[in-house]
């Protein structure tokens, strides 16, 4: 077969493309290459002679062929293509990654490519994403492993502790109907254990909700978050109102819980910090993202003291484990938001 030479260009461009380490090659509308420099054999192992018996797509890795039919296809139209990277299988099967640039002469009826062969450094990148993917699934295992720390926790404060405390508030109960004419000083005592036994009763409660939330297993993050921000309206003193507009379907019981314990970390910096009369806490839908807001108007933060504030880190944290974005803004006077936004 003999074989085509470049279309007309000068000689010193011939050189230039001939001696480059990239691949150069002339493609027609066919899908048949009308010419290449010696780059692309040497990069595919195939002969000159067997490169151009069959059509291009011959030689794409079949995972990439419809995509890069397309690109093609919008090549052809007139449109630019600008480092396209798709996979090319040697004559020994290996996979060969290209990054492409490539014009379409409708003159002469031919696409002008440059490719830069990119293994290595594709090789690199799933090298790092594997390592990524390993320590995202650690994190995971870990964060689980200390839930259900809490969880076992959770439930020895409420199911033990709580129990007991009742107990205590019968018996106290019982010494006080069974006391003839006790004097006011026994019956002060007995109304105060009363009161008291109900005290530790909540406590105890609203302790084991806050170490593992139940109710989020059970009713959902809205259900929780409304619950705990009525709470934290009563126990801290801040208004503190709740609103959603998102499908909960949208977000997975990781996400859910970690939206959760987010929550505690920004409204405990709240209560710690902010000097804030009101916070509100928001859950949207904004099309291809959930974002959950907790701003308040309480005094801001210095910068140089937004590392030092406790639980800031550790939002951070919680939010990169489930691929979210954390934002933070704060000034002097203008109070604090905390927004974690994650794609569906």
């Amino acid at each position: 077969m003999s074989i085509p030479t470049f279309l007309h260009i000068g000689d010193d461009l011939f050189t230039l493309f001939a001696m480059t380490p990239d691949l150069v090659c002339i493609a027609g509308k066919d899908g048949f290459f009308k010419n290449f420099n010696p780059a692309v054999p040497a990069t595919l192992g195939y002969s000159s002679e067997e490169l151009f018996a069959k059509s291009i797509s011959s030689f794409i890795h079949p995972d990439d062929k419809d995509i890069t039919g397309t690109r093609r296809k919008d090549l052809i139209r007139g449109e630019t293509l600008l480092n396209f990277q798709n996979r090319y299988l040697t004559k020994t099967g290996q996979v060969v990654w290209l990054e492409w640039t490539s014009v379409y002469l409708p003159d002469k009826k031919v696409v002008f490519a440059i490719a830069k062969n990119i293994s290595s450094r594709m090789q690199i990148e799933q090298e790092v994403k594997e390592q990524y993917r390993k320590l995202q699934q650690l994190t995971t295992n870990y964060k689980n492993y200390i839930e259900q720390e809490k969880k076992y926790l959770a439930k020895e404060l409420h199911e033990q502790l709580a129990q007991l405390a009742s107990v205590v508030k019968i018996e106290v109960n019982w010494i006080s109907t069974n006391i003839a004419q006790p004097t006011s000083a026994v019956k002060e005592r007995i109304d105060h254990a009363l009161v008291m036994s109900d005290l530790l009763v909540n406590t105890l409660q609203r302790i084991s909700f806050s170490i593992s939330p139940g109710m989020l297993h059970d009713l959902g993050l809205v259900a929780a978050l409304e619950w705990y921000c009525q709470e934290f309206s009563i126990t801290s003193g801040i208004s503190c109102s709740f609103t959603s507009d998102y499908q909960e379907s949208a977000l997975t019981g990781e996400v859910q819980l970690d939206f959760f314990r987010i929550c505690q970390e920004a409204l405990g910096n709240v209560k710690k910090y902010s000097q804030a009369s009101e916070v509100k806490v928001n859950i949207l839908d904004a099309g291809a993202k959930i974002v959950f807001i907790v701003a308040d108007n309480g005094i801001g933060y210095e910068p140089g003291d937004f590392k030092q504030i406790q639980g800031m880190l550790t939002m951070y944290e919680r939010a990169a484990s489930i691929n979210a974005k954390c934002i933070m803004d704060h000034e002097p006077g203008k109070g604090n938001r905390v927004v974690v936004e994650i794609g569906k």
